[in-house]
């Protein structure tokens, strides 16, 4: 998405019918509804949350414009006084939200929004959109980094992301959650993350001889010179890297790493680390890529392979093994009465709710409590209002600053709960007063 397109048509359709009918009806009441998780896909314990800026400013934004106008006119749907009611159209509700960068669990409101209905239903499809992606990508980048054991993990998916829009999102989420840098040149302009690269191989092949390549890499770049060498053989790479590296040395200038981008990555990265330490480079870095996800990571982390650093692309950039979550944006509130869906396997909780946290005596996150938002139960109140009548209620932190909230709270994660198999369920549970409001709408409903 272009800086400044208007989104206000990225919606489903039949959010703009039943909002005409709504508006038929007159029924212009407030509504809430709670965005929330149903399930962990396979070898998940938790998410982190992402995307709220991108709602909060779609929302203080929200207008149709006159082409938006214009083209809904043109598909003969919509009456003449219903365009001219969406020409004025604003958001003017309130948000309540868990913080970007913080952990949140199966069953728990991301963000429950309260507005007119029509306002309301209108919004649903871009929220979904943006927290859906950016959550799960957040939560995988997260992984990956906790399986890299302590060395860097720098976000390498932008050529394979699904779009423009992804992939800058996904350089965004990444680095919220841990991920050291990215190779998205637009994504570091635009969010200040840092921006890290090295060569392709086609730089290597363009030349006649590999060593030709290497030098002229560290002529362009003498003080941050990183050489990709296994284009025809790693060991060979390695060993003309070290002349390189030897040529620099007596220029007074320092050859930074060297990468290994396919074949056997632990027992060529040994390889490598022996030739430079005997010629004397044992502060030459090694960076690992290639098809590399969290579960390569741990592996490469329990073998204890000598990388420092890795490149991380194509399965943490559109989550490849759990590409999508049961996400749901649930009616929970209409006029001041609370209302639930009993769907089978789809249904959801009734009312305004907030999340109670609580910690151990250590500060590691203990249990989860959902309960209605006017309870005053004890522990952490992870909702926070932050939009009231359409407007940002404060002032929004910084990426740098919500990093700081994950690391923070993935501190205080238990290790069986992060694991990257078949993790420990982290204890969520309903409070008394909830359990007895949806047992007496869903007595109600049934009697009537």
């Amino acid at each position: 998405m272009t800086v400044g397109e208007n989104l206000t048509l990225l919606t489903d359709l039949y959010q703009l019918t039943m909002a005409q009918s709504y508006f038929r009806e007159q029924r212009m009441e407030n509504a809430t509804f709670s965005l929330f998780i149903r399930s962990y896909p396979p070898n998940r314990g938790y998410f982190v949350s992402a995307g709220l800026l991108d709602v909060l400013e779609y929302l203080e934004d929200f207008a149709f414009d006159a082409p938006a106008l214009d083209y809904l006119g043109s598909q003969k749907l919509f009456s003449d006084d219903f365009l001219h009611y969406l020409g004025d159209l604003r958001f003017t509700g309130n948000v309540s939200a868990i913080a970007e960068g913080r952990l949140f669990f199966k069953d728990e409101p991301i963000i429950e929004i309260t507005a007119p209905i029509i306002q309301a239903q209108i919004v649903e499809t871009f929220v979904i959109n943006q927290i859906h992606l950016q959550s799960l990508i957040a939560t995988k980048a997260s992984r990956c980094v906790h399986a890299a054991g302590g060395r860097s993990v720098v976000d390498f998916a932008l050529r394979r992301t699904h779009g423009t829009d992804a992939g800058m999102k996904v350089a965004r989420a990444s680095y919220l959650a841990g991920c050291a840098g990215t190779s998205n040149v637009l994504a570091g302009s635009r969010y200040g993350i840092p921006i890290v690269g090295t060569m392709a191989h086609s730089f290597v092949m363009s030349f006649d001889r590999e060593i030709e390549a290497f030098r002229a890499y560290a002529a362009s770049f003498p003080d941050s010179a990183i050489l990709l060498i296994d284009t025809y053989d790693t060991v060979a790479g390695a060993a003309s890297a070290v002349q390189v590296a030897q040529e620099m040395a007596a220029r007074g200038k320092k050859l930074i790493g060297v990468r290994i981008d396919s074949g056997d990555l632990a027992t060529q990265a040994r390889e490598v680390r022996k030739i430079f330490d005997e010629a004397g480079f044992a502060d030459c870095k090694i960076i690992g890529s290639g098809g590399l996800d969290e579960y390569e990571l741990a592996e490469l982390t329990r073998m204890k392979a000598p990388f420092d650093s890795y490149g991380v692309g194509t399965k943490m950039g559109i989550s490849a093994d759990a590409p999508w979550t049961d996400i749901s944006y649930k009616l929970v509130d209409y006029q001041d009465r609370p209302v639930l869906k009993l769907s089978a396997g789809k249904n959801s909780w009734p009312g305004k709710k907030q999340v109670f946290r609580f910690r151990g005596s250590n500060g590691e996150l203990q249990r989860d409590l959902i309960g209605l938002r006017e309870e005053k139960l004890p522990g952490e109140n992870l909702l926070e209002e932050v939009m009231r009548n359409g407007r940002l209620s404060k002032t929004y932190p910084s990426l740098t600053q919500i990093r700081g909230v994950f690391e923070a709270d993935f501190a205080s994660l238990r290790e069986d709960v992060k694991a990257i198999r078949d993790p420990s369920e982290y204890a969520v549970e309903f409070s008394p007063e909830l359990r007895k409001l949806r047992d007496e709408i869903t007595r109600n409903i049934g009697s009537s």
